[in-house]
């Protein structure tokens, strides 16, 4: 292929690329290394005080947001370094946990970041397995499932994965939200008082059983695709010498559909690191947050109509390099096995 018509074809998408994806990147990263605060300054304010015949006057000092003619606060961009990470990070904190007299981990998990960063590592890989397994475990069902029945139940498998995920978040926490219907019946079914929202641990049952349930379609979906390009023979070969249900799984069924496998884990492993629908659709702040959540928090107004803009940066910098060292490993298979083909 010549340059030039490489170039009219890749072109538009490299442009893209560095305008939509690039660019903010590199921004971002700017913006984690300078502060913007408004410019203050020191104003002579008379006060006086009401008397009976005369009022008694003093001159003070305040300090106050400098504005400009519109009425305005004015702004100024200070470089501070590495300081909105040292703030998320707090490594005085963490040398003072694990030195004689500090608590470990417990203390550190304190900090705001690493208690985002706990829950969000655990969610990732505890919901992974059971994404793939269940999705994989659903598409053989459905390959064995007679001609006539099966686009009924595909219909019916796809549905959780087309609810809107805050929706569908929200769904599940009506049901066992004060006395909804589900803790009603785990009240009658084990005779004690249910309550699945005062703790942090139940929360996180529930947060990880609602991503399994509206992502185990898509893993299924792409599962069941790759069925159909089994080859038979060697299936019906593997049974011909006597292989059990289990040997042909695992050594006919799992290697043929390991590239996608490899690919959904790495869709799954960026998606659930960047969980934030679980947390607004349960209202888990009390308990639980993730990184994205805290990313969101520090773009909030504070009283004064602040935002931590450069803290925000520093956490989605953070969170970014998390999601690259755990994609990593399938990354590096996927090397392998291109490098093998060829």
């Amino acid at each position: 292929m010549k340059f030039r018509t490489f170039a009219i074809f890749v072109g538009p998408s490299v442009v893209l690329m560095l305008l939509f994806i690039a660019w903010p990147l590199v921004s971002v990263l700017i913006d984690s290394f300078h502060v913007s605060r408004p410019v203050m300054e020191t104003v002579s304010v008379e006060v006086c005080t009401p008397g009976f015949l005369t009022q008694t006057c003093t001159r003070e000092e305040t300090i106050r947001p400098l504005v400009d003619a519109a009425g305005q606060p004015v702004t100024e961009r200070l470089y501070v370094g590495l300081e909105s990470y040292r703030q998320l990070l707090q490594p005085d904190v963490i040398a003072h946990a694990f030195s004689a007299g500090g608590k470990g981990l417990g203390e550190v998990l304190n900090i705001e970041f690493f208690r985002a960063l706990r829950f969000t590592i655990t969610f990732t890989l505890v919901t992974l397995p059971l994404v793939v397994g269940l999705g994989l475990v659903l598409a053989i069902a459905m390959n064995a499932v007679v001609a006539q029945l099966r686009g009924v139940l595909i219909f019916a498998t796809l549905l959780p994965f087309i609810i809107t995920p805050v929706i569908g978040a929200l769904s599940i926490r009506w049901l066992f939200v004060g006395d909804a219907v589900l803790t009603n019946f785990l009240e009658w079914l084990t005779g004690h008082p249910v309550a699945m929202f005062a703790q942090g641990w139940t929360i996180e049952i529930l947060m990880y059983t609602y991503r399994v349930w509206h992502v185990a379609p898509f893993a299924f979906i792409i599962f069941y695709a790759g069925l159909q390009t089994l080859d038979q023979d060697a299936l019906e070969s593997a049974i011909v010498d006597g292989a059990s249900r289990w040997e042909r799984l695992r050594l006919v069924i799992i290697p043929h559909l390991a590239p996608l496998i490899i690919f959904v884990s790495l869709i799954h492993l960026m998606d659930a690191y960047r969980v934030f629908d679980e947390v607004i659709g349960f209202s888990s702040q009390a308990h639980v947050i993730s990184l994205q959540y805290l990313t969101f928090n520090f773009l909030m107004p504070d009283q004064t109509g602040g935002r931590a803009v450069s803290r925000a940066a520093a956490s989605s910098m953070l969170t970014m390099i998390g999601i690259v060292i755990l994609l990593i490993p399938l990354l590096a298979r996927t090397w392998r096995d291109h490098k093998r083909g060829r």
